[in-house]
């Protein structure tokens, strides 16, 4: 396993995220935290390693989204059933993200890997601020911060899913143009 393989399967192991989060209290919103940080932080690094390294394969370009989806679809899991997610948009999301992983399947038959588009890392970002939004209203929620500013940061963090959301399904539409090109090549 290249060096990249290795930071994109930390991912997969960091998304115990869901068993820590029921906890209340400064340890466990520290934890969040730093789980949060290193997830979001590994998805950056290996793919700088990968580049650096000239180690870019086949199977990373299928693995690290495979990593980046299970990661993320955690967290949301976890937001969506405190409440903080709207379920539509968890939906959306996943229904996303199932058909990205066919796509890539079904090239991967033919012997094609799909890379990231610009369009997969706009949203990527995007799920990474909706997580930190989403884990910093859980952070005041939790400690008792800032108790009235709660209803209206709770608004401002659904906004920021909807435009997730809205960047996902745009991005599909990059990624469905991207596959039949090369799906018509293999």
């Amino acid at each position: 396993m290249t060096l990249a393989d290795k930071l994109t399967a930390s991912r997969l192991i960091l998304a115990v995220f869901r068993w820590i989060m029921p906890g209340d209290g400064a340890i466990a919103i520290a934890a969040l935290w730093i789980l949060f940080a290193a997830i979001e932080f590994s998805d950056l690094l290996d793919g700088m390693a990968a580049r650096r390294d000239g180690t870019v394969s086949p199977f990373g370009k299928i693995f690290d989204p495979f990593a980046d989806v299970f990661a993320r679809v955690t967290y949301f899991v976890c937001f969506a059933s405190a409440g903080i997610m709207p379920y539509w948009a968890l939906l959306i999301i996943l229904y996303r993200e199932f058909a990205m992983l066919f796509l890539r399947m079904l090239l991967t038959q033919r012997g094609v890997a799909m890379g990231a588009r610009p369009g997969g890392k706009l949203k990527a970002v995007f799920y990474a601020i909706a997580g930190g939004s989403s884990l910093a209203l859980v952070s005041l929620k939790n400690l008792g911060l800032l108790p009235d500013l709660l209803p209206a940061l709770l608004v401002a963090v659904r906004v920021v899913y909807f435009v997730a959301v809205a960047l996902s399904a745009a991005s599909f539409v990059d990624y469905f143009i991207q596959f039949r090109k090369l799906g018509t090549k293999a």
